[in-house]
């Protein structure tokens, strides 16, 4: 009995443990440098004059982040007057036993007009707890830096983007340009499962 117990507290720390890795809604962001596909340094300070930064971890790889492509896309279009900035962070994914996984730089696609970042060993992701490509982290920024106020989904359908029903991205920029905190301000994504190392 007594090791039933001991093995269900270690499975509640081991659990508890998990759970918290990486940022919580309003913690600061610390300042991170990464390698563009051009081999050019982009860091967390270059995007000081937004009043919001959408992180997007993704992959070339994942069949999601292809589904997500024109969407994403079309929020940058749309936000960017209102001052928002979008920035692709590449990131390996786990693929099916004997498949390669991302090539370590990949090509920018030439439709995006916003930096594409390189995590090399899974850093950046790890920091902010990014377990799903594609997956979204809304920084505001503020006097001191940047604070995450959203983590998660895009929206509530990957697969079809004419049955969406929730825009969860688009929402929580609505609210937080609005002046307002996001009402749920963590959605769980869906998306092909991040690699760890």
């Amino acid at each position: 009995m007594r090791s039933f117990f001991t093995f269900l507290l270690a499975i509640v720390f081991t659990t508890g443990a998990f759970a918290q890795t990486g940022y919580r809604i309003g913690t600061k962001v610390e300042n991170f440098t990464l390698k563009d596909a051009q081999n050019q340094s982009v860091e967390l300070a270059n995007f000081k004059d937004a009043p919001l930064l959408v992180v997007v971890f993704t992959s070339v790889s994942c069949p999601y982040a292809k589904l997500y492509e024109n969407r994403l896309q079309n929020l940058s279009q749309t936000y960017s007057g209102k001052g928002v900035r979008f920035v692709y962070v590449n990131t390996n994914i786990g693929l099916e036993e004997g498949s390669q996984t991302d090539k370590a730089q990949p090509d920018r696609p030439s439709t995006q007009k916003f930096p594409y970042l390189i995590d090399e060993g899974q850093q950046l992701s790890k920091q902010f707890g990014a377990t799903k490509a594609p997956e979204v982290f809304v920084l505001q920024n503020s006097t001191d830096g940047f604070y995450l106020r959203y983590k998660g989904a895009i929206d509530d359908n990957p697969q079809a983007e004419n049955y969406v029903k929730e825009r969860h991205l688009a929402g929580a920029l609505d609210a937080l340009l609005a002046g307002r905190s996001v009402a749920n301000a963590e959605r769980r994504a869906s998306g092909c499962l991040i690699k760890k190392f």
